[in-house]
């Protein structure tokens, strides 16, 4: 507010200066020009009189000569003055109307509203670095899952995407160069409820400049940064980022993921997907003979994930010496000549992973005319061609967007979904397809609400009091619904963290104890009844025994009666 104030009264100075000098001028002559003779005295004006004739004259309103007749001197005089202070007037409001469409006083205008709105959350949010495909997919997201956003942009442009945009919350954005500490600041970064901030922006150098402010300004706050080269990856480690995501890396892991544990990516897929959505099936692709197109950092990442799982993979790349590929054929695949010397009819599979979205589906239309029963993966670098892309429907359509926003889905809902996760890769397929199956009969094929709670008097005070007085409460019972006990809610219970153990599915039985951090997964509606059984000891004490406790003081008075 303070840099507002003194860019207007700098902007302002010349004009008020001359405002106050023509205004002074025009009063103070006034008062000494000579009036008409009224009782056998020259009359003369106060220095109020003066000011207010000159006041409505100046500003065009026009009054008329009062409180007497003007003489021959006053009227010269007041022509003068209208010459004069009008003309001046009207310079002034000329520089206020200019001053308005001021380009750094629109900015520090709605720097100061939006630090005003990120200042009056009352919720916990997160610090969205970059609007840009990902962004948008993770805002999109968190708003849907009830999480709080607050956006920076560099672009104008993807702000007004935002403000046309029909999200649930009201959202804090700005235009601003999120690599600055003090926009950081302004956006959050040491609001006492700021849960982290996901740095996103198209440019490494940009996310860990990011994460660096961060670490620098708030040590404590979680940053995930956006790293598709080893370097940032490394030095944003270095300066303790909690969550570094490579798209590419992560890509790959995915596909060995669905090659060899296909219910393990679904179930990933699913608790890490927009609530409501109802999830696509995914494919499995086949073991065999793959040609991958394009040896940047996603084809190294499929090729090193693909070889993992044992599969024979042929390299066809058009600047060996720029990617570091040594065994290979020369060319960009988009050319039947050289997908036929890759060996492309006897192949499973071909990746078509180049960065150039035109040249992917080039090099996937030729290939399946040479051999239609190719499985294809091909790479999708902008939204914009997604139309395109819908024309051709590939296999697998790889995404970088997609996969980051996924990623930083597992880390913002909750701490306990990215460790259920990562416990979840080491348990077997069978475990997974059961566990997929157990969900679809409870919560549908649609995509669940994933939540945790920690069992403490802040969090949950029914459940942590009926617990420190002794009383056993298990997940069966938190799983009733609170109007009637005997029907279920619609939720699973994932994981439960006890000090330093990690229990995944719980059976129903598995009795609380306080600071248990419980992971579930159901519908909107099973977590807000949960949430009211947990919150409301009468609620949990009919769960359990199937007693109502009376409310009042008269009421329990009266039962203890009965009881005797």
């Amino acid at each position: 507010m303070n840099n507002i104030i003194f860019l207007i009264l700098r902007r302002m100075r010349i004009p008020l200066i001359a405002v106050i000098v023509s205004f002074g001028f025009a009063v103070g002559g006034l008062t000494l020009m000579p009036g008409i003779v009224i009782d056998g005295e020259v009359s003369y004006l106060s220095l109020f009189q003066a000011f207010y004739i000159i006041s409505y004259t100046a500003t065009t309103i026009g009054f008329g000569e009062v409180p007497h007749e003007f003489s021959t001197m006053q009227r010269l005089w007041m022509t003068f003055s209208i010459y004069l202070t009008v003309i001046v007037w009207f310079y002034a409001i000329g520089k206020i109307i200019t001053l308005f469409q001021d380009v750094s006083l629109k900015i520090a205008v709605t720097t100061a509203r939006f630090a005003r709105s990120v200042d009056s959350l009352s919720e916990p949010f997160y610090i969205i670095c970059g609007y840009g495909e990902t962004g948008s997919l993770l805002v999109n997201a968190l708003d849907h899952k009830n999480i709080r956003v607050v956006v920076i942009d560099i672009l104008q442009l993807r702000i007004n995407e935002l403000e046309l945009e029909d999200f649930q919350y009201d959202i804090p954005a700005l235009c601003a160069d999120a690599c600055l500490p003090d926009i950081l600041i302004k956006a959050g970064a040491r609001h006492p409820l700021c849960a982290g901030v996901a740095a996103l922006t198209d440019s490494d150098q940009a996310n860990l400049a990011i994460a660096i402010s961060i670490k620098l300004v708030n040590p404590a706050l979680m940053v995930l940064g956006r790293a598709e080269n080893v370097e940032t990856a490394s030095n944003m480690a270095s300066f303790g980022t909690d969550h570094i995501i490579n798209p590419y890396t992560l890509f790959g892991e995915y596909l060995a993921m669905e090659v060899h544990a296909l219910g393990t990516y679904l179930l990933h897929e699913w608790l890490t997907g927009v609530p409501e959505r109802i999830l696509q099936s995914p494919v499995c692709p086949p073991i065999g003979k793959w040609v991958v197109c394009g040896y940047g950092r996603f084809g190294k990442s499929v090729v090193k994930n693909l070889q993992r799982e044992h599969m024979t993979t042929v390299i066809v790349e058009a600047n060996p010496e720029l990617t570091g590929c040594k065994e290979y054929i020369l060319g960009s695949g988009a050319e039947a000549r050289t997908l036929e010397e890759a060996g492309i009819r006897d192949a499973v599979g071909i990746v078509a992973g180049t960065d150039n979205d035109i040249n992917n589906l080039s090099i996937v239309i030729t290939a399946r005319e040479i051999n239609p029963d190719l499985f294809v993966v091909i790479r999708k670098n902008k939204r914009y061609n997604d139309i395109l892309f819908e024309q051709f429907r590939a296999d697998i359509s790889m995404q970088p967007s997609d996969i980051i926003a996924h990623a930083c889905l597992a880390h913002m809902v909750s701490p306990l979904l990215a460790q259920f996760l990562l416990l979840a890769r080491n348990q077997s397929n069978k475990w997974a397809n059961q566990l997929i199956a157990h969900l679809v009969s409870v919560v549908g094929e649609q995509v669940p609400e994933t939540w945790s709670v920690t069992v403490d008097y802040h969090s949950v005070p029914a459940v942590a009091t009926l617990v420190s007085q002794g009383i056993a409460v298990s997940i069966d019972n938190l799983r009733r619904d609170p109007g009637n006990r005997d029907i279920q809610l619609d939720l699973v219970p994932l994981m439960v963290v006890r000090e330093n153990d990690h229990i995944l599915l719980p059976d129903y039985t598995f009795q609380i104890k306080r600071r248990d951090q419980i992971l579930f997964c159901g519908r909107t509606s099973a977590k807000n009844a949960l949430a009211y059984v947990m919150n409301d000891p009468k609620t949990l004490n009919y769960i359990i025994s199937g007693k109502e406790i009376p409310d009042s003081l008269v009421w329990r008075w009266i039962s203890q009666k009965l009881k005797r």
